[in-house]
């Protein structure tokens, strides 16, 4: 996880002057902001603004990161203000590689980042209008309904260089096994039908920041082209959840009724997701085992009882 990397006084000194020869913004200091989870955040002052600055590094993150910029500019040319608004190059141009990574200066945005029931309302509103916004032949990533996260798990398993963690991952195997499989049959049940696609988050509730009474959905990594239960599957298993996206959508002219089979597909993909993520980041063993029994189970427990 480069957030994590204590960077020294030269790397930010030639950090701003790239940023000044660049962009043209004349900054005078950084310091780290605690936003996202890949990646490497900083807050970059100036005499009288700030902007927010975010460097990608590791390859294949890389490439999910740069195609994510032209999706987050279509969005904001549509009249979207409640995402992150790219600040380009003095060349126009969306993004700027750095020191070997891909880096994205945005405006920077005030606000806490809250997740309650009361979130909920205000994200799906803003989530629906998004859906209203036509593609109208921007290249993004499309959903293919793969079972590629759990294949990517086991490899990663595989080739761990860490006794305490494999171990771990030993005591749950049969949980583990039973859940690839799981996913495989619900990628099954999804693949054949690809209708019903928006531009989609992945994790808004995750990255919703409050500002007063204004809202704001950031971190637009990895937007794709998928059905809204990419969206809404993380609260599938409360009733009310389910009805007010459902409502939100149909108040933005969204005709989209939740199915359980693509509910129980973004379950399984995520928890693969999100597995891997920590063995990429080096996740205590601890933190490991309370994941595998943690919130997600709720989601899986009402999908399995929807879909035989």
């Amino acid at each position: 996880m480069y957030s994590n990397i204590e960077r020294t006084c030269d790397y930010k000194s030639c950090l701003l002057d790239y940023i000044q020869h660049e962009y043209g913004i004349d900054g005078t200091c950084i310091t780290p902001a605690k936003r996202g989870y890949y990646g490497e955040t900083w807050r970059l002052y100036t005499a009288d603004t700030s902007y927010f600055l975010k460097l990608v590094y590791p390859a294949a993150h890389k490439i999910i990161y740069e195609r994510s910029f032209p999706v987050i500019q279509h969005l904001c040319d549509h009249g979207i203000s409640f995402i992150s608004q790219i600040v380009k190059t003095k060349s126009g141009d969306l993004f700027a590689q750095y020191d070997d990574a891909i880096l994205g200066v945005f405006e920077w945005i005030d606000g806490k980042n809250i997740e309650t029931n009361e979130t909920k309302i205000p994200e799906y509103q803003m989530m629906a209008k998004i859906y209203t916004i036509p593609v109208h032949g921007l290249t993004i990533t499309r959903e293919d309904f793969s079972y590629k996260n759990a294949d990517k798990f086991f490899e990663q398993w595989h080739t761990l260089d860490n006794a305490e963690i494999c171990s771990l991952l030993e005591k749950y195997r049969a949980k583990l096994e039973h859940r690839a499989k799981r996913l495989k049959y619900f990628s099954t049940l999804c693949s054949s039908d690809t209708t019903g696609f928006f531009i989609t988050h992945g994790d808004a509730g995750g990255n919703l920041l409050m500002n007063d009474d204004k809202y704001f959905i950031v971190d637009w990594d990895h937007p794709i082209l998928a059905p809204p239960e990419r969206d809404a599957w993380v609260m599938c298993s409360h009733e009310w959840t389910r009805n007010a996206f459902q409502d939100a959508m149909y108040q933005n002219g969204i005709i989209h009724t939740l199915r359980s089979e693509r509910l129980g597909y973004y379950c399984y993909q995520f928890f693969f997701f999100y597995l891997t993520a920590f063995l990429d980041g080096f996740a205590q063993a601890g933190t490991i085992e309370e994941y595998l029994n943690c919130w997600i189970e709720e989601s899986i427990k009402y999908v399995e009882r929807k879909v035989s």
